[in-house]
């Protein structure tokens, strides 16, 4: 964790920034019915390469490695978006990426992992039966493996959207941040904090999938004993202790949001705003619309909307 400051940020802010987009930041004001008083802001990372902000990690540790090991190949176990963000990074290195995945990954992102020239293999139910058949595989086959979560240089290739989010407004007061194996709230809540140690940061989870509530409230490593959520990739059993340190460090807090309160929050987003978010994507701003958040008066708030579906075009 000490590893990754400011100094680590940028350089893979730099590091990057051939291959990614720099996303807007947009205002939800003016809506017909307010359903806060704060200012709601939206980063848009839904229209990053891939559909996630997933590219930004996945491209960050790609370029971290030597030549001989990107030649043999690169390996991960996905969800769906981490895959998408590994094949793209295999198809800017011209070199075999295999993702393995589990049987409730999407058929629409298993679509997407084939248009970027993916090897997909199937393995278990869940992303950490996935996860032991890649890193296996990648021990077996003498492969670089991409953690989704559990890397400094992932994290620090998440962390590069809280750099261009306080860039577009230094003022703000809160970030809030879905949260899967916790890659994304690590880096951003450790870029976040460096630059402006007074801003909150919120973590979002799904009631059916509290993989950091539960280990943050445990003050240890939990596994779940299942999930029960429709947000498959926000539903490992299971983080990684670097993830918890930072977390337990630099989040002010999580809260839990229902499957229907992120799908009102995708419908939401695509009927006012035009935004077509799957339901990982609106669960940060679906904390905000349901009340799950309190915020106050004349506060700069930003959601991160992480990731581009279709959940709310009904």
């Amino acid at each position: 964790m000490n590893m990754i400051d400011l100094h680590f940020l940028d350089e893979a802010k730099q590091r990057i920034a051939p291959f990614i987009r720099h996303t807007p930041l947009v205002e939800v004001h003016p809506v017909k019915k307010s359903f806060t008083e704060a200012q709601i802001f939206l980063k848009l990372e839904s229209m990053q390469i891939g559909g996630s902000f997933k590219v930004r990690g996945a491209v960050n540790k790609l370029k971290t490695l030597e030549a001989g090991q990107i030649g043999r190949g690169i390996v991960t176990a996905s969800g769906g978006n981490h895959g998408i963000a590994v094949a793209y990074a295999g198809w800017i290195a011209q070199c075999p990426a295999t993702v393995f995945i589990s049987n409730n990954v999407p058929p629409n992102k298993i679509r997407q992992l084939e248009s970027w020239g993916a090897i997909i293999v199937r393995a278990g139910n869940v992303w950490d039966d996935a996860n032991r058949a890649a890193l296996e595989y990648a021990e077996k086959e003498n492969l670089a493996y991409i953690h989704p979560f559990a890397d400094p240089f992932v994290i620090a290739g998440q962390g590069t959207i809280a750099l261009e989010v306080l860039q577009q407004m230094p003022d703000l007061d809160m970030i809030v941040v879905a949260i899967g194996g916790g890659g994304l709230i690590s880096g951003i809540s450790l870029a976040a904090k460096a630059l402006n140690p007074n801003i909150t940061v919120i973590g979002v989870e799904p009631i059916g999938a509290p993989t950091l509530y539960a280990s943050c409230k445990a003050g240890r490593l939990t596994e779940l004993e299942e999930v029960n959520t429709a947000a498959n990739t926000l539903a490992p059993r299971n983080t990684a202790q670097i993830n918890l340190d930072i977390i337990r460090k630099y989040v002010d807090d999580i809260v839990l949001v229902t499957d229907e309160e992120m799908l009102e929050g995708a419908r939401w987003l695509w009927r006012e705003m035009g935004v077509a978010a799957e339901l990982s994507g609106s669960a940060a701003f679906a904390a905000l619309l349901s009340g799950r958040i309190t915020v106050s008066k004349g506060q700069k708030v930003c959601a991160i909307v992480c990731s581009s579906g279709t959940d709310g075009l009904s």
